[in-house]
């Protein structure tokens, strides 16, 4: 199957993708894929004239119409001062960004990774740092350099989702946050959650880490719903990873998948695979959700990916199409890190801006290939 999606031929495409008519009458850009997005960490304040220079100069002329920005701690929250990180954005800061984005017709969706990645490495996010009793593996010790052949496994931690006092620090920083940012959608992670439902944890212990997961997902959907915002995740939790053949990052293998059938619906799910086009996005929107396909470093995969949704939009029926939303390019380093290696050439020529230009060349492509019918 995967075989058979990997790609298809530009003609094929020019003929099914006449049937495609622009979902927003201004822009046919939108018609061909609702999100064309960007995903990277937010600047530091130092950092942060360069990266609006950038979105000004790259993001703005190939129609990038939304940007989820990695923020997790890098602001000087005023509703847990503890948790914000050395040298954060200020509220100031932020407007900046967001006029920025506003003036290029760009959407803001803020992020903050939960439930998993609360450490990298060696490294103790803040939340865990400032509130250790919210570990769901507290037995589990940092090591002094990483090593994952003697860390006990550790990739990162993970808050306990049923601690009673978590979700009073953690909603506090969703809302202001997303209130400085305008946003009306929130990126919570939720992607590469290893340590859930433990047997030593005293809440979790004997729960189905399924349920574990739906409900924390919920609890996070209901309370942006309360103040008119959607959610957004990554989507490797809940695909089988047996199943799938993926690995254990792309996919689950701690029976989570099974959660796709306990959320709701309105989520929008962000469906990552670096390497080869896994026709994913298909089983999301066959669920019944939303779906942006996520590449990272590799553009013959994100060129792939790009045909297989712009095929999916063209070709699904009326109530499937609109499943397909598009595509997010992700960066995975620090926003100048980023621009001072990556952007400028340095290193190797597989990285993300190269595949950031290699899937936005593909989808100019598949646009002036496309035919609107005419009402």
């Amino acid at each position: 199957m995967i075989a058979a999606m990997k790609k298809t031929s530009l003609p094929c495409l020019a003929v099914v993708l006449c049937l495609v008519v622009s979902a927003h009458a201004g822009n046919a850009c939108d018609g061909l894929m609702p999100v064309r997005g960007f995903c990277i960490a937010a600047p530091h304040p130092a950092d942060l004239n360069k990266f609006i220079v950038f979105i000004d100069r790259e993001l703005a002329p190939r129609h990038v119409n939304t940007l989820v920005l990695r923020v997790d701690y890098n602001y000087q929250y005023q509703s847990h001062p503890e948790l914000a990180g050395r040298d954060a954005l200020s509220r100031d800061d932020v407007k900046k960004l967001v006029a920025a984005c506003r003036k290029d017709g760009i959407r803001i969706i803020p992020h903050i990774n939960l439930l998993g990645h609360q450490s990298f490495h060696a490294t103790l996010g803040s939340l865990l740092r400032q509130y250790p009793e919210f570990d769901e593996t507290p037995w589990v010790k940092m090591p002094k350099e990483y090593n994952p052949a003697k860390a006990d496994g550790l990739y990162c931690k993970s808050y306990c989702p049923l601690h009673p006092k978590v979700h009073d620090v953690i909603f506090p920083v969703i809302d202001e946050l997303c209130d400085v940012f305008e946003a009306d959608a929130f990126h919570a992670g939720m992607d590469e959650v290893f340590y859930l439902g433990e047997d030593k944890c005293p809440r979790c212990a004997g729960r189905d880490k399924a349920e574990l997961f739906a409900e924390e997902v919920r609890r996070i959907h209901d309370h942006l719903q309360q103040h008119g915002r959607s959610l957004w995740i990554w989507g490797d939790r809940l695909l089988d990873g047996k199943t799938t053949g993926v690995g254990i990052w792309e996919g689950s293998y701690n029976n989570t998948y099974r959660a796709i059938d306990m959320i709701p619906k309105d989520i929008t799910i962000c469906d990552w695979h670096y390497n080869e086009p896994v026709p994913t996005a298909a089983y999301f929107a066959i669920k019944g959700f939303n779906v942006v396909t996520c590449p990272w470093k590799s553009a013959p995969c994100a060129v792939a990916q790009a045909d297989d949704m712009a095929k999916w939009r063209a070709t699904a029926t009326p109530p499937m199409k609109d499943h397909f939303q598009g595509m997010m390019q992700t960066v995975w380093s620090g926003a100048n890190t980023f621009l001072e290696n990556d952007y400028v050439g340095k290193g190797s020529p597989t990285n993300c801006w190269n595949c950031f230009t290699g899937l936005f060349d593909e989808m100019s492509k598949l646009e002036k290939s496309a035919t609107p019918i005419k009402p």
